[in-house]
């Protein structure tokens, strides 16, 4: 009987202690922020920035990545692809300058404060100095606000609050992935490529065109010399 007891006592116990450990693991995952997080895309995924981007210096072709959204023990991930050929593949490399692409993703409706609304996710190639640091990538696009050594806001989003801590957050398992707004380039000081479909258009239009108002010259002149022969055989 006694060895039953203490098998029952030690079960109890260990019993205990995992459920001590399961209620305490919950009541961490529910607490959260609210903030910009900072990611590179690294062999065909995103992950989380180990270094602040003030220290961080991307390679040339290197993919950065911004996502602002309410986050608890795991990272929200931008939610479009790193994807380096569709945002910086029209853009001329240039000699003693490195091309990085950009990703700021300004997150969902439910990540937003109260009152701010998010812009669509966006994809920058930003052609700069190959020393450039993260933080001077980010800031070739637009304004940056920081705050005690944090990136709080992004072009303007949010106008305000700075990793707020949260309690009782609801993280979705996964997002809806999206689907980046292009823009121009920042920093490059290349010519535009030359627009082949035009110069080619114009350049086969031109001998036909030549062409053609040659034939009714002739035809013209071939015209009026037979009308002139003609009134000279009927005056004779």
């Amino acid at each position: 009987m006694t060895a039953q007891r203490t098998l029952r006592l030690v079960l109890s116990l260990l019993a205990g202690l995992l459920l001590a450990g399961t209620v305490a693991t919950t009541a961490q995952a529910e607490d959260g922020y609210r903030f910009w997080g900072y990611y590179q895309w690294t062999a065909g995924k995103w992950a989380f920035a180990q270094k602040g981007a003030d220290v961080v210096v991307p390679a040339d072709g290197a993919v950065e990545g911004w996502r602002f959204a309410v986050g608890g023990a795991a990272p929200r991930m931008p939610r479009a692809a790193g994807d380096f050929e569709a945002i910086c593949g029209k853009t001329p490399a240039e000699t003693g300058k490195k091309r990085v692409a950009l990703v700021v993703d300004p997150g969902t409706p439910e990540d937003a404060l109260s009152g701010e609304t998010p812009k669509p996710a966006t994809g920058t190639c930003v052609v700069t100095d190959p020393k450039s640091t993260g933080a001077k990538i980010l800031a070739a696009v637009g304004p940056v606000r920081i705050e005690k050594g944090l990136t709080c806001g992004i072009d303007g989003y949010p106008s305000k609050g700075c990793g707020d801590q949260l309690k009782n957050i609801k993280v979705p398992a996964t997002d809806t992935p999206v689907t980046l707004e292009i823009g121009a380039a920042v920093g490059s000081t290349a010519a535009p490529a030359p627009t082949t479909s035009d110069s080619s258009s114009s350049d086969d239009g031109a001998p036909w065109t030549g062409i053609i108002i040659a034939a009714v010259v002739v035809l013209v002149l071939a015209g009026g010399g037979l009308v002139l022969s003609r009134r000279r055989s009927s005056s004779q």
